[in-house]
């Protein structure tokens, strides 16, 4: 017996799928009859889900073997993950690249980190080995998933246990990154029992193409299923990641011309050590209702010193910070779906309860820099001589929340989506320093509240069975984070700020399915936005004092015929400050936003000349963007080939190999300048890069017992 879903959560999405196109002759085999459950967190037709999700399927990720989880998710049009070394990343889903807390990162519905502590580089904590597909929401969901859920929400999906044994082991080796990884797993079912391991571990040696990013990372998954009877179960995961790499850092506008393998840095580290367990309880409580129940736990520790806080320098010193931000997390999730004859309807409704405590250290650190090649060589505690940069404090936070969703078919072909979210948050904080006469010991003690109601309506209609468009207008929000409110020694009064969507999109398929179309018009306005105000020279602060417009056209083709098979996906953008001034002076309303391409997209061409064996050349397009507020300083873009292969040469027995960057190309992965738009201008001081990979040749080679 096969410890995966039971037959009952089966029976209960087959009724589905035949009510929610009740007009649609039975003769008439839908094509657009794709699943996913991320769009109602229950499995759901994608032609009945009023919002654009993009789908990375586990045939493509076992496929394409990818590195990073750029190359799984950057083939989804919208979608940018901007590869800032090692697993770090910034993201930029219908909102410009950026480090801003407007994503949400799940595992099998759950947020992989608690609200007010986002950090960034959250992926970094995924393991992608035990990853059985992606689903990526576009645009808000805060109505079912809560805050930040703005531009986005990421769902990893894990692989569940194999019905019969199952194991493996691989190896794959990139000279001029220094890098190597090893992957291992293995899997059966029992009776009633299954169970599923999968881990890798990667290296990253200092002999590379650029200096000081060496890097680690172990990361294994386990995943039990329990079948307790035909209509329940229980799952069980354990996802455990621990990365220690060198943060290279960016560099100035001559080093990026001249010597893109260069850093200024040779003590920045990030050490993140992750673990989650999940508990799920699934069965029929009602007749045709589902019942689930998560238990889950985080344990997050991030250290580092980080690179992109080195500044302020005058002549040979500057100025950087030390930390530890550290999470711990136990919560609940509980979600019913109910199935109704009336107008073929099913609601989905639940709650979520989440208590994190987050304890928080930093130090200043003075740095020393080489004054010849510019490189920061040394640093010193900025608390052995000035306590005022020291902050050790925890805050305690709560998340409460409520959400329900309604979905019916009152018209042929129609089927409209309504839903909301009710979310309370509440922050306990405490100073753990004593003020010993200071003002500038940190923020003093205190709770406070937020709440926010997200809603959600849509609707989808079945033009054919080859065809359906959809709209919805939808809400996100952000509340504040942990240290934009206690990061300094003044607490600015601030709330969350929201974000209001409105999407048009339209899902068609030719040549018997062999051809897909996937597109969205959308339009995202940013409320309440927060901008850190310079109040004076050396004294700034968060406020609620921005608004913003980010708009465009999503476009996506899919086409699988046999010995061809071809993808294309762009997005075409347009992201600005309707109201951004960020002091007395400058004022950047009306302003194209940094780091906002107009267009970005991939395409990829692959042919099979026999069983087993394929071979794809990949381009990947980045338009030009604006890398400061001002407009004045503009990154002309870039675009890439990569080529990839794969050859089946025996049973069992899989080689495969991953050219990137064909042509060699010089660009950035990230390119940004601090030009104010007054005064003199200094691309050497103020323009700054993360450079791209060189060209790169990566071979791997792998066994599968139990294969077909």
């Amino acid at each position: 017996m096969k410890a995966t879903y039971p037959p009952l959560h089966l029976a209960l999405m087959a009724a589905l799928a035949g009510s929610g196109n009740t007009a649609v002759a039975a003769s008439e085999a839908p094509v657009l009859d794709e699943v996913v459950v991320s769009g109602s967190r229950a499995a759901t037709k994608l032609n009945d889900t009023p919002q654009a999700i993009g789908v990375v399927k586990e045939e493509a990720l076992k496929r394409d073997k990818p590195k990073t989880m750029g190359e799984v998710i950057n083939r989804i049009p919208g979608v940018y993950w901007n590869d800032l070394g090692n697993e770090q990343h910034s993201m930029g889903i219908r909102q410009p690249i950026s480090t801003n807390a407007v994503y949400q990162y799940l595992e099998d519905g759950i947020p992989i980190r608690p609200l007010g502590v986002f950090n960034h580089n959250s992926l970094n904590e995924m393991n992608l080995a035990g990853t059985d597909s992606v689903e990526v929401v576009k645009g808000p969901a805060s109505s079912l998933y809560g805050s930040n859920a703005v531009g986005g929400a990421v769902n990893f999906l894990t692989a569940a246990p194999s019905p019969t044994p199952t194991a493996s082991v691989g190896v794959r080796h990139d000279d001029t990154a220094g890098f190597t990884r090893y992957d291992t797993s293995a899997s059966n079912t029992w009776g009633p029992l299954g169970l599923r391991f999968s881990h890798y571990s990667s290296r990253r040696t200092r002999d590379n193409w650029q200096e000081y990013s060496n890097g680690s990372k172990d990361s294994f998954s386990l995943r039990g299923d329990y079948a307790l009877s035909v209509s329940s179960q229980l799952r069980a995961t354990l996802v455990h990641t621990d990365l220690d790499s060198a943060m290279t850092g960016s560099l100035f506008e001559n080093d990026y011309r001249a010597n893109p393998g260069k850093s200024l840095n040779t003590f920045t580290y990030r050490k993140d050590k992750t673990t989650r367990a999940n508990l799920a309880w699934e069965g029929e409580t009602t007749h045709n209702g589902l019942t689930t129940v998560t238990l889950f736990s985080r344990r997050n520790d991030h250290g580092q010193i980080p690179s992109y806080t080195i500044g302020s320098c005058v002549g040979s010193t500057c100025k950087g910070t030390i930390n530890n931000n550290h999470v711990d997390s136990l919560g609940l999730d509980v979600k019913h779906q109910q199935e109704f004859d009336w107008l073929a309807s099913r609601l989905i409704a639940g709650v979520y309860i989440d208590r994190s405590d987050n304890p928080y250290v930093s130090d200043n650190l003075n740095i020393t820099r080489d004054p010849v090649s510019g490189r920061y060589v040394s640093y010193t505690l900025s608390s052995a001589t000035d306590p005022k940069g020291v902050r050790d404090f925890q805050a305690d936070i709560d998340n409460v929340a409520a959400f329900a969703q309604w979905e019916l078919s009152p018209l042929a072909r129609t089927r409209v989506v309504a839903g909301g979210r009710i979310d309370t948050i509440r922050y306990d904080y405490h100073n753990k320093l004593s003020p010993a006469g200071s003002v500038n010991f940190g923020a003093p003690d205190e709770a406070r509240s937020f709440s926010h109601f997200s809603p959600k309506i849509g609707a989808t209609y079945a033009l054919s069975k080859d065809a359906s468009v959809y709209s919805n207008i939808s809400e996100g929000f952000t509340p504040p984070e942990v240290l934009q409110l206690y990061g300094k020694t003044g607490i600015p009064n601030l709330k969350p700020s929201t974000y209001d969507n409105y999407e048009l999109g339209l899902r068609m398929a030719f040549l018997n399915g062999a051809l897909k179309l996937d597109s969205a018009l959308y339009r995202l306005d940013g409320r309440d936005t927060l901008v850190n105000y310079t109040v004076s020279p050396g004294n700034t602060e968060y406020r609620n004092a921005g608004s913003t417009r980010s708009q465009g056209l999503e476009l996506g083709l899919t086409y699988d015929a046999g010995a061809v098979d071809a993808r294309f996906g762009t997005t075409i953008a347009s992201h600005r400050f309707r109201r951004y001034q960020v002091s007395g002076t400058l004022d950047y309303s009306g302003k194209d936003m940094p780091q906002a391409p107009r267009d970005i997209t991939t395409a990829e061409l692959g042919y099979k000349p026999m069983a087993g064996a394929r071979i794809a050349l990949e381009l990947v397009h980045q338009g030009e963007y604006w890398m400061d507020n001002a407009n004045t300083v503009r990154y002309p873009g870039h675009t890439l080939l990569n080529l990839r292969g794969r050859y089946q040469f025996a049973k069992g027995w899989e080689a495969w190999l991953q050219a990137r960057n064909l042509a060699d190309r010089r660009y950035a992965d990230s390119a940004s300048s601090s030009y104010s738009g007054v005064g003199a201008y200094s691309p050497n001081t103020q323009n700054q890069y993360t450079p791209g990979a060189p060209r790169s040749v990566m071979i791997g080679l792998a066994y599968t017992y139990g294969a077909p």
